[in-house]
C-alpha cells in the first residue's frame, strides 16, 4: 500500500505519520511540500535577491542607529522610535531605487548615487544629535566622499560583477605576425 501511495503522489497523514489512501491523502505532484521552521526561513531567504534583501536590512539597521541618535539627544520613548520607523522607510525606498536602477548607470554615477545616500543619512542622524546644521553637513560631505570612493574602488574592482558589463573593456593585446620569410 506505500509503494502505492509513493507511486501516486501520496502524503504521509500528519497525525501518525503513514499514508491514508482511503480518505484521498494524494498530493498534488506540482507543488512541492512547505517547509517549516529554520528551513522554511531559509529556503524563502534563498528566493530574495541580494538586490533587495540588503537594502532593507541596511535600512533596518539606520533606522537602530537613529533611534539611538536621538537618545543621546534626550528624546525618549514613542518619539525616537518614529525618528526611527521614518528613518528606516525612507532610507529603505532610496536604496531600493538605488538599487534597481543602478544597472542602467555609469559606473561613477553609481558610485556617486551611494555616496549621496549614505552622506545624506549619515548627515542627518548626525543632526539628531543636537549638533549644528554646519557640522552635520560636513560630516554628511565627509562620509559621502568616503562612501564614493570606497563604492567606485569595489565597482571598479569587481568589473565581472558589473550589471552592464565592464567600464572600459579593453581589447586583447594582439601580437602582430609577419610571414616567415622563405629564402
Amino acid at each position: 500500500m506505500d509503494q502505492h501511495a509513493q507511486r501516486h503522489g501520496a502524503r504521509a497523514a500528519r497525525s501518525h505519520g503513514t499514508v491514508d489512501v482511503e480518505r484521498g491523502a494524494t498530493a498534488n505532484a506540482h507543488t512541492p511540500e512547505r517547509a517549516s521552521g529554520m528551513a522554511g526561513m531559509a529556503a524563502r531567504a534563498k528566493r530574495i535577491p541580494p538586490r533587495v534583501s540588503l537594502p532593507i536590512i541596511t535600512a533596518l539597521a539606520f533606522g537602530c542607529f537613529t533611534i539611538f541618535r536621538t537618545h543621546t539627544d534626550g528624546t525618549k520613548g514613542g518619539p525616537a522610535m518614529l525618528y526611527g520607523l521614518a528613518a528606516a522607510v525612507v532610507t529603505g525606498v532610496l536604496g531600493l531605487m538605488v538599487a534597481h536602477f543602478q544597472s542602467s548607470m555609469v559606473t561613477e554615477t553609481r558610485a556617486l548615487a551611494y555616496g549621496a545616500l549614505f552622506g545624506a543619512s549619515i548627515g542627518w542622524a548626525y543632526s539628531l544629535g543636537g549638533e549644528s546644521i554646519l557640522k552635520s553637513c560636513a560630516f554628511g560631505f565627509t562620509f559621502a566622499a568616503c562612501m564614493f570612493v570606497v563604492a567606485l574602488y569595489i565597482f571598479r574592482t569587481h568589473r565581472v560583477r558589473e550589471p552592464h558589463g565592464e567600464h572600459r573593456p579593453h581589447e586583447p593585446h594582439r601580437h602582430h605576425r609577419l610571414p616567415v620569410a622563405t629564402h
